[in-house]
């Protein structure tokens, strides 16, 4: 079987890290690198979109950022326990007029004994912005290092 370390239980590092990987990976804004670290069955909610398995997830992706241009995100860990990790996010996009929204939300993961998201449940909130009052300015890709977090921003 296929492993996605790190893999549970988790401790803060490991929760922390895995939360960044799927960071990263979102940020990349690539549906086939994306979907590679839920289960074949994978079970989600987001929104009002219950996807179930990759081929679904997939789907869902593509939809989102051929929407959602310009994409940047940033995850934060909230808490985590053996096998399932929560986390808060926000992230930034325009649509195809030229309107920009941060997106806030929640989302808890279950994964299994590989390191394979098993569930996914999001909750997410919309909020109109200018173009000016955007706080996520990095080339697009994965967040620089450097680039403050949810909690240094002050979201």
């Amino acid at each position: 079987m296929e492993t996605k370390p790190p893999l549970p239980p988790f401790t803060l590092e490991s929760a922390a890290q895995k939360v960044r990987m799927a960071e990263d990976a979102w940020n990349s804004r690539d549906p086939d690198r994306v979907v590679q670290v839920y289960t074949e069955k994978t079970l989600w909610r987001n929104r009002a979109e219950f996807p179930v398995g990759r081929e679904q997830v997939h789907a869902f992706l593509q939809r989102k950022w051929a929407k959602e241009l310009d994409y940047r995100l940033i995850k934060e860990l909230w808490t985590f326990t053996d096998n399932r990790i929560a986390v808060r996010f926000a992230y930034e996009w325009h649509d195809d007029a030229s309107n920009w929204f941060r997106s806030y939300g929640n989302e808890n993961w279950e994964f299994n004994e590989y390191g394979l998201m098993q569930r996914r449940f999001a909750s997410i909130n919309d909020l109109p912005i200018k173009e000016s009052e955007r706080l996520f300015d990095w080339p697009l890709g994965r967040r620089p290092d450097e680039h403050p977090g949810l909690s240094d921003l002050g979201l």
